[in-house]
């Protein structure tokens, strides 16, 4: 963690909805004028997109049916860790980009699903923020999450995560409802791993839990929408924050336990929001100081 770089970091699976969570922190960025340094967890996938089919033939052809995105045979947790580290102690550090269309690859001359080459975060921004997979994943060589002055998870139930990623696999990307199921059922034991274990080290976690039937999430035919939901927001220490503000502001919200609070799911973006701001401004207001007390 650093007073003068801080580190924020938005975790969450595939399918959760983190991009989303990145979308309301752009905008409380943009109107207080914080100078950010973004970061993707896909980009820190060992292997691009071509290659990463050729590994799971080959772990197929092996007998092994679990390799996946979630698992450290696939990423490069050292180099993250060594990102949030470098960044933490002098605002800079090596990243690249993962390039997921053609949109985002043709400004770089290079195919979907390929990577930019490495550079160097450039020098003077006051935040960096990471979006993806494992901005809190502790392994028995790496901590990742210690780096981090603000974690946060997004966790839908499981069932709302599956439906939200078949959706999503099969509109926007074109597979199969076959290949995204096996994609489900290949990724379970890191999912069970690498990825669960990370909101025991998050701040604050959002859970969006359905209030329609989702018990079989591979023949739903629509996602739930926000207002078919309930949100659960849990923070892991309560000290400091104004639970009677935010259920003030927050209609239809109620504290479940001394930590948590319940409000309906269309109320996250603000929920966010207020949560968030004052945090950001926190962080912001102690880096200017520290600056200046240098």
């Amino acid at each position: 963690m650093s007073r003068i770089h801080p580190i924020v970091s938005v975790t969450g699976s595939s399918g959760a909805g983190t991009t989303s969570v990145m979308r309301t922190f752009q905008q409380i960025f943009r109107r207080e004028q914080v100078d950010v340094a973004y970061v993707e967890g896909d980009s820190f996938h060992r292997f691009d997109r071509v290659q990463m089919k050729a590994e799971i033939a080959d772990a197929h052809a092996r007998g092994d049916h679990t390799f996946s995105h979630f698992g450290p045979q696939s990423n490069l947790f050292e180099e993250l860790e060594e990102l949030f580290r470098t960044y933490g102690e002098t605002g800079t550090g090596k990243f690249r980009r993962y390039l997921h269309d053609d949109g985002e690859a043709a400004p770089y001359g290079q195919e979907p699903g390929t990577f930019t080459a490495w550079e160097e975060i450039p020098e003077g921004t006051d935040v960096l923020f990471y979006e993806g997979l494992h901005g809190a994943v502790v392994t028995d060589t790496v901590n990742v999450a210690r780096y981090a002055d603000l974690r946060i998870g997004v966790v839908p139930v499981i069932n709302l995560e599956w439906i939200q990623k078949l959706h999503r696999d099969r509109v926007v990307r074109g597979y199969t409802s076959e290949a995204v199921t096996d994609t489900i059922l290949r990724r379970m034991p890191d999912y069970v791993n690498y990825i669960c274990p990370q909101f025991s080290h998050t701040d604050v976690n959002f859970q969006r839990v359905p209030v329609v039937d989702t018990s079989n999430p591979f023949i739903a035919r629509s996602i739930p929408t926000a207002d078919e939901s309930m949100l659960i927001i849990r923070f892991r220490d309560p000290h400091g924050i104004d639970f009677p503000y935010l259920l003030d502001m927050l209609h239809d919200s109620f504290m479940s336990r001394p930590n948590t609070i319940v409000c309906p799911g269309g109320k996250m973006d603000l929920a966010m929001q207020l949560i968030f701001t004052p945090m950001i401004l926190r962080i912001v207001e102690r880096r200017k100081a520290e600056l200046v007390a240098r």
